[in-house]
């Protein structure tokens, strides 16, 4: 729901106490541009979000009697991270100290105050319950962690995605996979062929900021990957089993495990969904996959330009057009094919963003997008990529707009889809 009138913007302490300034509206932030924003821009701050306190950073806001922006400088600024199926439209407008240190690898939306709740600039983009923060119970998932790993003592991967993944980082996915629903992950790769900036499993050590998880440090066999990916695609409802998740480097290094993996599995059962999310690098592993029983894949990029995804991924030995080549083996195999897109307001909706993304999905006949929210800090961000220069912008909301008037077979959300939500979606556009 919307708020009434805009928001008022907020500020904290530093005590973490958070504040409302009933003199100045929250304004938006879209690249370096301080936006003033509408009430329609706004949704209540949604259940399990997080609210941060950016260090050395004044607050900026939209004086109500002139309309132009104005710091406030009574504390630091206030920043949402949103609980997942939710995109940001609009990042937090601050006036950065020259000290500051760069923020963790979190996403950093705009919020602001009003009648007594918290509003957020974003959208739901996904319906998907799959991780709601209060539909997880965590006795549930010790208990079941334990029998699992009583029942497999000897299995490296079971140890790691329960001990580490859901009890210690207390992973989503990881979760799901062991209340035995939904999606359940499947890391394999301790090595990388990206070098992203802002990777959350690996930050060399000269740099100031930190990985916000440990990356896999072993390789597991085909065996261990089959004898717990069978039993939840046999029963968990509207199952998918995921190669490639953010405690791994990028699983295709590990295709021929993966690949006798998912014939081992397609030996035991034809149920569910196999899917692998990758940075699509290597398109001849992807088609052995998809000769194999590989359903869907998820390609994560931040940008569809090529100089701003080489600036952020840094990749080693393959080309932008390896991307392409991997979604079109998927699509030309019957497969799904999906890309990770990190939305970061006034790059991802310029208007040569826009016509790139065009372009992108004619190509390569994309079957969905994911608006995913990018987990960065955007000063930081901005300066390694070396964007000296903002286009003209179109907002994030307009930019999914005119995408779906145009391809609206193109499936819109923030999670892999389940194999029956794929074939109603793909029954609803046949003709």
């Amino acid at each position: 729901m919307h708020p009434r009138e805009l928001p008022y913007l907020l500020y904290a302490d530093e005590n973490g106490t958070i504040y409302e300034d009933p003199l100045l509206h929250v304004a938006g932030r879209s690249g370096s541009d301080i936006v003033a924003l509408r009430t329609e821009d706004f949704i209540e701050l949604p259940e399990g979000s997080d609210l941060y306190v950016l260090p050395d950073r004044y607050p900026i806001g939209m004086n109500p009697e002139t309309g132009q922006p104005a710091i406030s400088k009574k504390g630091f600024a206030v920043s949402a991270q949103m609980s997942p199926a939710h995109t940001m439209l609009y990042m937090t407008a601050y006036q950065r100290n020259e000290n500051a240190k760069t923020l963790p690898l979190f996403a950093y939306s705009c919020v602001g105050w009003l009648d007594g709740k918290y509003y957020v600039t974003a959208i739901r983009i996904d319906r998907d319950v799959r991780q709601e923060p209060l539909g997880f119970d965590h006795n549930q998932v010790i208990a079941s962690v334990s029998k699992w790993h009583t029942e497999y003592p000897d299995n490296r991967l079971l140890q790691h995605i329960g001990t580490n993944c859901a009890l210690t980082y207390k992973c989503p996915a990881a979760r799901n996979f062991f209340l035995n629903r939904w999606e359940a992950p499947i890391p394999t790769s301790p090595a990388c062929n990206s070098n992203c900036i802002g990777c959350i499993s690996f930050q060399p050590e000269d740099e100031h900021i930190r990985s916000t998880q440990d990356r896999i440090t072993f390789k597991p066999t085909a065996e261990e990957i089959a004898q717990y990916a069978t039993e939840h695609l046999n029963t968990a409802p509207y199952p998918i089993v995921s190669f490639g998740q953010g405690c791994e480097g990028e699983p295709l290094l590990m295709w021929p495990v993966i690949q006798e993996a998912i014939v081992q599995i397609r030996k035991q059962t034809n149920k569910g969904s196999i899917n692998i999310n990758t940075n699509g690098s290597m398109p001849k592993a992807v088609e052995a996959l998809c000769s194999s029983g590989l359903n869907s894949i998820r390609v994560s990029l931040n940008s569809v330009r090529e100089e701003l995804y080489n600036a952020y991924y840094l990749p080693n030995n393959y080309r932008f057009q390896a991307l392409k080549e991997s979604i079109k083996h998927v699509r030309k195999s019957g497969g799904w094919a999906s890309i990770n897109y990190f939305v970061f307001p006034g790059i991802t909706d310029e208007i040569e963003e826009y016509h790139a993304l065009r372009n992108f999905i004619m190509e390569t006949d994309l079957s969905m997008i994911q608006w995913r929210n990018f987990n960065i800090d955007p000063d930081w961000y901005i300066e390694r990529i070396a964007k000296k220069e903002f286009g003209e912008t179109i907002g994030v909301m307009e930019m999914m707009n005119r995408i779906r008037d145009e391809f609206p077979h193109i499936m819109f959300g923030y999670f892999n889809p389940p194999m029956e939500k794929i074939l109603k979606h793909k029954e609803l556009f046949a003709n």
